[in-house]
C-alpha cells in the first residue's frame, strides 16, 4: 500500500506530517510523491488566509485526479475550522481536525473497511492538552523540526488560528530533552523548535519552564550544533531574557520577529500587544549584541481601516529599520474573527498596490543585507542538491542566508566552511574553503 502527503502552511504542519508519515510506514505503507499514484492521499491543510483554503481544495482535486478510487484524508486547520465544508468536497473520505492526527492510520483503515465517510473533529477550545506526535526516524537527514508547543491565547483580531488550534499547551520538558538527545545520536546537526505561539511555551506548565530555559537545556546537549526557533513575539524579549540569550552558544543568529504593521494605530486594531517603539528596541538590542544577526518578519497590508497615512507610516518604519527579509501578505478576511466584520474593508486593488511597494522594498533590503557578507566565510549546512545545477548543493548559513555552492566534496547534512562570493536574487553563490 502506498501513501502520499502534501503539507500547506507552517513548520508545525511540517512536523505533524512527518509524524503521520512515520505512523503509516510502521503500518507497512510506502511513502510516495504526492503527484504519483497512491492508495492514500493525506492533505495537511492551512487556513491562515483564503489562499490557504483555496490551495487545500486544489490539492484535494489533484489527489482525486491521480487516483479516482484512492482514499483522501484531509487534516489540519482548514478541516478544524470548516469540517462540514471540507466533508462536502467531492472525493473526501476522512476529515480530521488539528487534534487526533495520531489516529490517522486507524481512521483511514476504518474507512477502507466500512466505506463510510469519517469526520473526526472535536472542540479544540476546550482542549489544552499537548498531543504527542513523536518522530523516531526522520526521512530528512539534515535539519529536524521539533514541535514543542501548540495553541494560541492571543486572539488577534484578524486571526482564526486560536479557533483552529485551541489554547496554549506545551510539550513536557523531559520529553523535549529526550527527543533532542535522540536526534543528536542520529547525526542531526540542527534542530528547529516550532510552535503555533512558541514564545508562550511553558505558560501552562508548573514551575519556571519557559522557552528560554528549554533553549538553555538544549544548548548543553552534545552533537547538536545549531538551534533555531520559529516565529516569536517581540514581547518575549525582556532585559533579563536578553542577557541570558547572549550566553547561548548554539542559538542561530536569526529571529523571525513578528510585526504585521509598522503603525501603532493599525497594531491596536489588530489587537497586537506591542508598539513599534518596543519592536525597534528589540531589533536594536539584537543587532547590538549578536554578530551578523538576521531579523525577518511578516507584514499584513490592507488591514480593515488602514488609511493611506497608516500605510505610509508602516512603509517608512520598514524602510528605516531595514529588516533582512519581509514576507508580505494581503489581508484576507477569516470568518468568525473581529476584523472580518470591521468597517472600511480595503479594496483589492489598493491591497495589491501596497503589497507591491513593500515587495520592492524587501528586495532592496534583502539584497543590501546579503551584500554585507561578500568575501566573508560562513559555516554552511548543506541540505540538498540544487535544482539549478546538478553539481551544486543548497544550504544555509547560521543567519539563514541561502547559499548555492558547486563542489564534489559536499555531503548533504554536513557543515562546510564556505566563502560568500556573489549575491543573486534571493540567494548567495558560495565557494568551498
Amino acid at each position: 500500500m502506498k501513501v502520499a502527503f502534501t503539507t500547506l502552511g507552517c513548520r508545525v504542519n511540517q512536523y505533524e506530517t512527518e509524524a503521520m508519515a512515520e505512523k503509516f510506514i510502521k503500518a507497512g505503507y510506502e511513502v510516495v510523491d504526492f503527484e504519483k499514484y497512491s492508495d492514500v492521499y493525506v492533505i495537511n491543510t492551512c487556513t491562515v488566509t483564503n489562499m490557504g483554503d483555496k490551495k487545500s481544495r486544489q490539492m484535494i482535486g489533484r489527489a482525486r485526479r491521480n487516483n479516482e478510487t484512492g482514499v483522501i484524508a484531509v487534516v489540519g486547520c482548514y478541516s478544524q475550522i470548516a469540517p462540514e465544508a471540507v466533508s462536502q468536497i467531492s472525493g473526501v473520505d476522512v476529515v480530521v481536525g488539528t487534534r487526533n492526527k495520531g489516529d490517522i492510520v486507524h481512521l483511514v483503515q476504518k474507512f477502507m473497511n466500512e466505506n463510510k465517510q469519517i469526520i473526526q473533529v472535536g472542540d479544540v477550545l476546550k482542549n489544552n492538552v499537548f498531543e504527542e506526535l513523536n518522530i523516531e526516524q526522520y526521512r530528512d537527514r539534515t535539519r529536524a523540526f521539533l514541535k514543542i508547543q501548540d495553541g494560541c491565547n492571543s486572539f488577534c483580531s484578524y486571526c482564526a488560528i486560536p479557533y483552529a488550534r485551541g489554547a496554549v499547551c506545551s510539550k513536557s520538558p523531559d520529553k523535549i530533552i529526550e527527543e533532542v538527545k535522540n536526534l543528536a545520536s542520529h547525526g542531526f546537526k540542527e534542530i528547529i523548535l516550532s510552535g503555533i505561539q512558541i514564545s508562550s511555551y511553558g505558560a501552562d506548565l508548573d514551575g519556571d519552564w519557559d522557552l528560554l530555559k528549554i533553549l538553555e537545556e538544549i544548548d548543553e546537549i552534545d552533537g547538536i550544533e545549531r538551534i533555531r526557533i520559529g516565529s516569536i513575539s517581540p514581547r518575549f524579549f525582556t532585559e533579563d531574557r536578553m542577557s541570558r540569550i547572549w550566553r547561548l552558544k548554539k542559538l542561530c543568529p536569526h529571529f523571525h520577529l513578528s510585526l504585521q504593521s509598522g503603525c501603532n494605530i493599525t497594531l491596536k486594531r489588530m489587537n497586537r500587544h506591542y508598539t513599534t517603539e518596543e519592536y525597534r528596541w528589540v531589533v536594536e538590542e539584537l543587532r547590538k549584541n549578536i554578530k551578523d544577526v538576521s531579523i525577518t518578519t511578516d507584514i499584513i497590508v490592507g488591514f480593515p481601516g488602514e488609511t493611506e497615512e497608516e500605510f505610509e507610516c508602516t512603509y517608512e518604519f520598514l524602510k528605516d529599520i531595514k529588516l533582512s527579509k519581509m514576507h508580505i501578505f494581503k489581508y484576507s478576511p477569516r470568518e468568525g474573527t473581529k476584523a472580518s466584520v470591521m468597517e472600511n474593508q480595503i479594496d483589492g486593488n489598493i491591497k495589491e498596490e501596497r503589497s507591491n511597494r513593500l515587495i520592492e522594498l524587501n528586495k532592496e533590503n534583502e539584497k543590501a543585507f546579503m551584500e554585507k557578507f561578500i568575501h566573508r566565510n560562513f559555516e554552511v549546512l548543506y541540505e540538498e542538491k540544487s535544482k539549478r545545477n546538478s553539481n551544486s548543493h543548497e544550504g544555509y548559513t547560521p543567519n539563514y542566508i541561502k547559499v548555492i555552492c558547486e563542489g564534489d566534496k559536499i555531503t548533504e547534512g554536513c557543515i562546510f566552511n564556505t566563502e560568500i562570493v556573489e549575491v543573486k536574487e534571493e540567494h548567495c553563490v558560495g565557494k568551498l574553503i
